[in-house]
């Protein structure tokens, strides 16, 4: 009896130490805290119903577009060529950038619904950042697309074929899927023992580190260098498929050729820089302007998220002769006889 009994106090006291532990553990770190709360732009609350209409408007001016970009791209069998395969590709990723921040937004913005559970925060900020990073994969695979079309004319449809393009679109993908993962299991792992309130409008990966009471110091490292150096190996290709481009439009014998050679790059010329300025200006702002108001970097990183995307299908509407012309068919009144 007596052993059972000091058993039975053995147990008991490892038992209420590892309770005590637990309990200790879940009070200091907090892991998977229940919601987090969206301030929205910090200063501006005031004005949050009237920023939140022009972001309506060329939120669903993305959608529209971009929607009826992969529509056409989709039913227009003269489309179907692997430029206008990436374009869908990047219409696609663009639709899923602008609504995994904006519709949260304008909730914010008209329906002052701030809350937002860590799940839910997680899966925004991976949607978020995976598009980012998909679109300059993307961007890539269209320069590479330019540049067989011109450098080598005659082998494009056996270099760019269908299976070809499936790897291309299927590599691109599984890399920025590979790039972005980490993020989430490094927020997870941390402890949220102190203030639950992020300063923005969306969840991204490095402001909701900073909430953290732990050491943060692998969430800034991947988080800024793995990403944005994938991002600038990106622009040295595209630099680079087009400084070839040039050179080969420069020994074309004939103006016209070398006019018409170049006009096939404009939209996409166009996009990329689109993309890429605003990107790096906002690099290099949170990185060096120090004197830049928060606000200004929120509204900023919003505009960003939506802006490119309701510009690019416009761009492409207007500066490519095919997509041009199947849009001023489907929208022009049809005829009867």
């Amino acid at each position: 009896m007596l052993l059972i009994s000091g058993y039975h106090v053995y147990f008991q006291g490892f038992w209420d130490i590892l309770k005590d532990i637990t309990m200790v553990t879940f009070n200091l770190t907090g892991f998977n805290p229940d919601i987090f709360i969206l301030v929205g732009i910090p200063g501006l609350e005031q004005f949050h119903i009237w920023i939140g209409i022009p972001f309506c408007v060329i939120y669903l001016v993305a959608v529209v577009g971009n929607l009826i970009l992969l529509y056409l791209i989709i039913m227009e069998r003269s489309l179907h060529e692997p430029m206008f395969f990436f374009l869908s590709l990047l219409a696609s990723t663009d639709l899923v950038l602008s609504t995994a921040g904006v519709p949260k937004t304008l909730s914010i913005f008209w329906l002052g619904a701030r809350e937002i559970t860590f799940t839910g925060c997680l899966t925004q900020m991976f949607f978020l950042h995976y598009s980012f990073v998909l679109d300059s994969a993307i961007l890539l695979a269209m320069a590479f697309d330019r540049y067989v079309a011109i450098c080598s004319p005659l082998r494009y449809t056996t270099i760019l074929t269908h299976q070809a393009i499936i790897k291309i679109i299927l590599g691109i993908c599984f890399r920025s899927f590979c790039i972005i993962l980490p993020d989430v299991f490094l927020l997870k792992r941390l402890p949220f023992c102190q203030t639950r309130i992020i300063p923005h409008t969306y969840c991204e990966h490095i402001g909701v580190a900073r909430l953290s009471c732990a050491d943060i110091s692998i969430n800034i490292w991947y988080g800024f260098a793995v990403p944005i150096m994938t991002v600038i190996s990106d622009v040295v290709l595209i630099a680079i498929s087009y400084m070839l481009i040039l050179l080969a439009v420069f020994r074309l014998p004939s103006r016209d050729a070398r006019q018409k050679a170049l006009g096939t790059c404009g939209s996409h010329v166009c996009v990329i820089l689109m993309f890429y300025t605003p990107a790096f200006f906002s690099i290099l702002a949170h990185r060096f302007g120090h004197n830049v108001s928060r606000t200004f970097h929120i509204m900023f990183a919003n505009l960003y998220i939506v802006i490119p995307p309701a510009l690019n299908p416009i761009v492409y509407g207007v500066k490519t002769k095919q997509i041009r012309e199947k849009v001023i068919v489907l929208f022009s009144p049809k005829t009867t006889q």
